[in-house]
């Protein structure tokens, strides 16, 4: 079998498959301009074919004045001309289907941009009009209505009402730029259907849903304050009656959603970006909805065993209960990269995200962080969530084991969390700074320009020309351990080894083969087999701290390395 290429397409390749996140402005640039586009990712496809993947997640590239970093959409079916054109995606998306390897794009429906034609229209209409009646408008309290409707804040900081010129105000959960859709209105759920036919019938297998359990809201008046400590992006609690978030007729929407995706061959697939309470998730992965929710939980776990134990036991449970397949991810476009977040100090949280999100205010010198203590905890964690049943999801730059950028420049900070906050919350910059394609020269090979995020000069020894020179670096170990995880694929199960405690986590997936980790800090003894691989180096039989080797033991019929 040739490992290097995807397996063979089929109408559950997602249930097993490493998605790999590409932040378009930020991953490779083909003109100069300082500024990632979709040819950029075109010449990068051979570098992705060889890392192994199944599938690429395109984050937004619609046309966006990034107020929010292309999550606020002008056009949600066509490209921005800074990245191309529809041309170029289609030369993109065969490009990748040659080598088997899938499309996802993201689709944002909780809300669009203000420069959206829906938008504009609506401000130069009437008061209830059907224009307006596509978004959320209302009148306001008080004398003269002026005050907003209800005492509702933005995720990113201030009020989630903004008031236009004749007195009205419209509902923005994030940037005021990013008006929120009223989804009661047939006319925006049958755009959304043209809009998911219209990018199916342009190849693309899957779509990645923002803020998927946004959508629908109790709109009734007088407006419903909101529970207490519960504001936007915090979880509701699991009871689908928050005004807001996860409420139970948001699964109307993606009932009519998986209609569309059940008309193309293989069907398309969705994942749910649903920060809701975990007995809330697996209905989002319903194969009646969406097929997949994100599962944040590894994301959110400090580097300790039991958390990580308590995470994959629930999520694997439900994910049998719901006929679901349960997804992995330790780092994405909105959180602190994981190198960084394992890098803090034990007695801060051993990097949790909130813990991660404080150190950036310092721009990342207080507390100090281990770098190489990150790194060694990194490569770890992900070797863990590789051997685990389910999907994963990479994020662009962590098979190079990039830390955070941590100390951006104030007027260099583009993220709405940073502005809208006063500082207070430095935002989300720093993992998407550019990536490093070569040691040296123009913005380390992403582009023949200054990048539009300030690379940092330690860049250059993390990039892919110089670590393509070293067996032992972070790019080898995710192509070793993506090319093994193809060819010991199974069942979606695994089983518990004894051994399992509050330092290792040990398992066995089908086909015999052992994922072990130690999160101790001491060295423990190997199980008796044949090492394939490790996220360190692995002697005398131990195994080091902040390590994870997979294993394959010599029982009788077990299959041994050089059967593959």
């Amino acid at each position: 079998m040739d490992s290097s290429q995807p397996p063979a397409a089929s109408a559950d390749w997602w249930r097993q498959a490493v998605v790999y996140q590409v932040y378009p402005r930020s991953f490779a640039d083909s003109d100069g301009d300082g500024v990632g586009d979709l040819r950029g990712i075109t010449s990068r496809i051979g570098y992705l074919a060889a890392l192994g993947i199944d599938a690429v997640w395109l984050s937004p590239f619609y046309p966006s004045a990034l107020a929010d970093g292309g999550y606020d959409v002008d056009d949600y079916r066509d490209v921005d001309p800074r990245l191309g054109t529809l041309a170029d995606f289609d030369e993109l998306t065969a490009g990748l289907h040659e080598y088997g390897i899938k499309v996802i794009v993201d689709i944002v429906p909780n809300h669009t941009s203000d420069r959206h034609a829906w938008f504009r229209e609506a401000l130069a209409a009437p008061k209830g009009s059907r224009a307006r009646d596509r978004y959320i408008f209302r009148d306001g309290r008080g004398p003269g209505g002026a005050e907003p409707p209800a005492d509702w804040p933005s995720a990113f900081g201030g009020p989630a009402w903004s008031r236009v010129p004749d007195g009205q105000w419209y509902l923005h959960l994030f940037t005021a730029q990013q008006p929120d859709l009223n989804w009661a209105n047939g006319e925006v759920r049958d755009d959304f259907l043209a809009t998911l036919r219209f990018w199916s019938d342009r190849g693309v297998d899957g779509f990645r849903v923002d803020v998927a359990h946004g959508l629908t809201k109790n709109l009734a008046e007088p407006l419903e304050p909101l529970p207490a400590k519960l504001n936007p992006g915090d979880w509701p609690p699991p009871t689908g009656t928050h005004p807001l978030w996860d409420r139970d007729e948001v699964h109307d929407i993606y009932a009519q959603w998986r209609q569309v995706f059940d008309e193309y061959d293989p069907p398309r697939v969705g994942v749910a970006e649903a920060w809701v309470h975990p007995s809330r998730r697996p209905r989002y992965a319903s194969p009646s909805g969406l097929g997949q929710a994100f599962n944040f939980d590894l994301l959110e776990a400090n580097w300790r065993a039991g958390e990580f134990l308590q995470v994959i036991i629930d999520n694997l449970a439900d994910a049998q209960r719901y006929g679901a397949s349960t997804t992995w991810v330790l780092s994405n476009h909105d959180v602190v990269r994981h190198a960084s977040r394992y890098a803090l100090p034990a007695a801060d949280g051993s990097g949790s995200r909130v813990n991660a999100k404080a150190w950036l205010l310092s721009n990342g010198t207080s507390p100090e962080p281990d770098r190489g203590l990150g790194l060694r905890r990194a490569r770890a964690a992900t070797l863990l969530m590789l051997a685990l049943p389910g999907s994963a999801y990479l994020y662009q730059g962590e098979e190079l084991g990039l830390h955070e950028v941590a100390d951006l420049p104030a007027d260099r900070l583009q993220d709405p969390a940073y502005l809208r906050s006063d500082g207070a919350d430095k935002g989300r910059d720093g993992c998407r700074v550019p990536l490093p394609w070569t040691g040296g020269g123009p913005a380390f090979g992403f582009g023949t320009g200054p990048a539009h995020l300030p690379q940092p000069d330690w860049f250059g020894p993390l990039s892919v020309e110089t670590q393509e020179r070293d067996p032992a670096s972070t790019l080898a170990l995710y192509r070793h351990a993506l090319s093994w995880r193809r060819r010991l694929q199974g069942a979606e199960t695994l089983e518990w080894m004894p051994g399992t405690n509050g330092q290792v986590l040990h398992f066995r997936r089908p086909g015999g083969w052992r994922s072990v980790t130690n999160f101790g800090s001491s060295a423990v003894p190997l199980p008796d087999g044949t090492v394939v691989l490790a996220s360190g180096p692995v002697e005398d039989g131990l195994l080091p701290a902040d390590t994870t080797a997979w294993i394959i033991p010599p029982s009788p019929g077990a299959a041994t390395r050089e059967d593959f």
